[in-house]
């Protein structure tokens, strides 16, 4: 396929909010598009190069790509940036001085060239960079020029995500949808998804070393009546305020790879507890599920969430990994021996996880008791929030690893049981932008965030937040989303016209809130709101597709008296 032609389909995207036109675009996109260039067309549509977790990056800042403009088109820098700031898109000032009307690039050939571009490091790379990126500028017709611009300094936003591209590749067919899904849960790239379906071979999806797997999730309940009524035979467990991490081991090349829940990787060597995990595991390869946990070495105790993230900093990490030593927590096994668990009921898979993970100073497995009785539940539950932990995590004895939060397989409750007035369970938002401060929070620039719950693709206003957040978590936020700032409102947005916040930003951020109850709301574009909402954490462990959702929200509604 021409780029020149796939730009045509990118313009119609832009010129749509609605998700139904969006979806049936990318379905006749991907209809048109060549089983040998799906994986590309999928990439580039989404402004990448590839899955989030393989780290392909072009790392061209906007100045650098401002350079190649004046570079390519022969301008001066000084008209190029003040073209930029009134317009405030780099795509659309490349594309005045781009004068080509035809291009014979492909999109394959398009793709190569950019990854040539990421891929290029090492002294000089920034100038070689700036090179290339003028060279493809050159090379192409004005309107595809208009969207290869935007795509460096990640501002392609066509206002869709992954779960719409589902949509599309499924083209109405549920049962297609359902296998898709299934698919990208075991392979989270969606550019690898896209050939399975071109080839009819979605059923070839299995884990793989190296390779993360979209993690299960918990539902919420706070009822051990209605958890036995819903999951029949259950496995409890204590829940850990940690930080999850998934283990990939293959013994044959110490092969260690490391994921967090939102599937980033990180570098081993930040975590040197695991650098000799082999030791540890009487298999050859396994995908091991686990938590984190902080120690407070002299109190022999766990240590607070803040603490254990503060592990992840890629500084200090012997310091670190002596003032707080890290213990996993094991509490479910994805893989082992090319042998694939997901489909296997959790007490099978409990018992592969007894064999294969050596107990001791490192590993910790769960422990856990099997139960059919709601006044089990609810003595360990208790048991475990007096030890200082966050309560119970109970599993349905014959369930399968199902990724994301679908059925009743996983379930967890954080508070007492029955309590009533306040929220079953803290909710995670996707911060939308922020107010700036009034009377002593001035000084700081903002006084309260926007935060919202997504709704399919859909990102809607949930509530204001000021309440908890301290001066110094003022300074960070500011600072964070000053990082993230959008000129416009993010397509993916929708709020209402007076409630729009004085700094948009687009959505990267999660903070935890918690609230006394959830109410109806006519000023929300949700239709709900959170009456006394108090700020309690940004969660840098997760991303935006783990924020709660709009029926989690309502389930959690569902159970306020």
């Amino acid at each position: 396929m021409l780029f020149g032609r796939f730009s045509e389909y990118l313009q119609k995207l832009e010129k749509t909010a609605s998700r139904l036109e969006i979806t049936a675009i990318l379905a006749e996109l991907f209809k048109e598009t060549p089983k040998s260039e799906v994986k590309e067309v999928v990439y580039l549509s989404l402004g990448v190069l590839a899955p989030n977790y393989d780290g392909v990056l072009l790392n061209l800042a906007e100045k650098m790509v401002a350079k190649a403009i004046v570079l390519a088109f022969d301008k001066d820098s000084s008209v190029v940036n003040d073209l930029y700031k009134k317009e405030g898109d780099l795509g659309v000032v490349a594309q005045q001085f781009s004068k080509n009307k035809n291009s014979n690039l492909t999109v394959g050939g398009v793709f190569q060239k950019l990854l040539l571009i990421a891929k290029d490091g090492g002294d000089g790379s920034q100038e070689r960079k700036i090179q290339l990126m003028a060279g493809l500028l050159k090379s192409l017709d004005s309107l595809s020029v208009r969207y290869v611009t935007r795509i460096p300094v990640g501002k392609l936003r066509l206002g869709f995500s992954e779960k719409t591209i589902i949509d599309a590749l499924a083209n109405h067919d549920k049962e297609t949808q359902i296998k898709i899904e299934e698919a990208y849960n075991i392979r989270p790239d969606i550019g690898y998804v896209a050939e399975l379906v071109k080839a009819n071979k979605l059923e070839n999806a299995k884990p793989e070393i190296g390779v993360p797997v979209v993690p299960m999730l918990c539902a919420r309940l706070n009822s051990t009546t209605e958890m036995i009524k819903k999951m029949g035979e259950v496995s409890v467990e204590p829940k850990f305020d940690g930080l999850r991490i998934f283990i990939h081991f293959r013994r044959k090349d110490n092969f260690i790879k490391i994921f967090t829940r939102n599937m980033n990787s990180i570098d081993i060597n930040t975590f040197p507890e695991l650098l000799e995990v082999g030791k540890f595991i009487k298999a050859d390869e396994v995908i091991l599920d686990t938590e984190a946990v902080g120690l407070d070495p002299k109190r022999e105790m766990f240590v607070d969430f803040q603490k254990t993230i503060s592990r992840r900093r890629k500084y200090e990490i012997e310091k670190n990994s002596s003032e707080i030593p890290l213990q996993f927590q094991v509490f479910d096994m994805l893989l082992v021996d090319g042998r694939s668990l997901i489909g296997e009921p959790y007490v099978r898979r409990r018992e592969e996880i007894e064999k294969v993970v050596v107990n001791g100073t490192i590993f910790k497995v769960d422990e856990n008791t099997l139960t059919s009785d709601a006044a089990v539940i609810k003595k360990l539950h208790l048991k475990y929030l007096k030890m200082g932990l966050e309560g119970v995590v109970v599993k349905r004895a014959i369930g399968k690893y199902v990724s994301g939060r679908t059925g009743w397989n996983w379930v967890k409750m954080k508070e007492e049981e029955g309590q009533s007035g306040r929220l079953s369970d803290t909710l995670d938002c996707i911060v939308m932008g922020y107010f700036t401060g009034k009377g002593k929070r001035a000084r700081f620039g903002l006084g309260k965030i926007l935060v919202g719950i997504k709704d399919g693709d859909t990102i809607r206003t949930l509530t204001k937040v000021g309440t908890g957040l301290t001066e110094e978590m003022l300074v960070t936020i500011r600072k964070r989303l000053d990082d993230l700032k959008s000129k416009e409102k993010p397509k993916e947005y929708e709020a209402q016209k007076d409630l729009i916040p004085d700094v948009w930003a687009i959505p990267k951020l999660v903070v935890e809130v918690t609230a006394d109850s959830i109410s109806v709301s006519t000023k929300h574009s949700l239709g709900l709101s959170l009456r006394f909402p108090r700020f309690i954490k940004i969660r840098e462990d997760k991303g935006i597709n783990e924020a709660t959702t709009l029926k989690e929200l309502k389930d959690i509604a569902g159970l306020q008296n």
